[in-house]
């Protein structure tokens, strides 16, 4: 009965520092969690309007003396993203979750537990080296009786993450400009055509303007292609056109 007992604490014990977890994002609760946040750039900064993440999520799995070792990387867009994607593929059961994840130039990560700067801080490198962005990996162990002391745990971390963003087919992004402009009837044909040329997306059409035979159009652009998309529609309509960026 004892032993029963206490099987059921350590396993109540694993699920509540589990759930804590899903609040491990405000610093002032993860002495282990770090974060680097920077202003926000403008659509000419190409490289943050420019990034390469990875399509789908991966795994890879490892063991070390006797230790189990999952690394599950996914991309990301956001800290939310990032806290659901955590919640998703953590296992409560587990010895310890670590994780990191970069969005632009905000950098977060934590060591469930493991000694400080040992699990999340090689996550985080791992990650940076990689050159990917929007990306998280969680990384998590099961115990197998043998320590691996600090480095052993620095190596092994590192290691599993860097080795499943190894393996992770990437995608090339480029930022999305919301924009609108407002034509009449008889242009609607020339702004189309435009709109084609600079595969545009998310074409949506406003008739409720309050100007008679005038049309909202809002669309998204790539973000290297607003000035020349602008230059084009506004040439081609041959009058001045206001155009609306969000």
């Amino acid at each position: 009965m004892v032993t029963v007992l206490q099987d059921i604490s350590r396993l109540v014990g694993r699920n509540d520092r589990f759930n804590k977890h899903r609040s491990l994002f405000s610093l002032t609760r993860a002495k282990a969690t770090t974060m680097i946040t920077s202003s926000a750039s403008n659509y000419h900064d190409n490289s943050a309007n420019t990034y390469t993440t990875i399509k789908e999520r991966v795994t890879f799995k490892k063991e070390i003396k006797k230790s189990k070792f999952i690394a599950i990387a996914g991309p990301i867009s956001n800290e939310q993203s990032a806290c659901s994607f955590l919640s998703e593929v953590g296992d409560p059961r587990a010895t310890h979750n670590c994780w990191a994840y970069k969005v632009g130039d905000q950098y977060r990560s934590n060591d469930d537990g493991e000694p400080l700067g040992t699990a999340g801080k090689p996550i985080q490198s791992a990650i940076v080296s990689s050159g990917l962005d929007r990306v998280m990996v969680v990384v998590t162990r099961y115990f197998g009786g043998i320590e691996l002391g600090t480095g052993g745990l620095v190596r092994a971390y590192g290691g599993v993450a860097s080795e499943c963003l190894r393996n992770a087919p990437t995608i090339f992004v480029k930022s999305k400009v919301p924009i609108g402009v407002e034509v009449p009837f008889e242009l609607y044909g020339v702004l189309y055509h435009q709109l084609q040329l600079f595969q545009v997306e998310d074409i949506k059409e406003d008739y409720d303007t309050g100007k008679d035979g005038i049309t909202m159009f809002t669309f998204k652009v790539d973000f290297d292609k607003v000035e020349d998309l602008e230059d084009a529609i506004k040439a081609n309509c041959s009058r001045d056109i206001v155009f609306y960026k969000h």
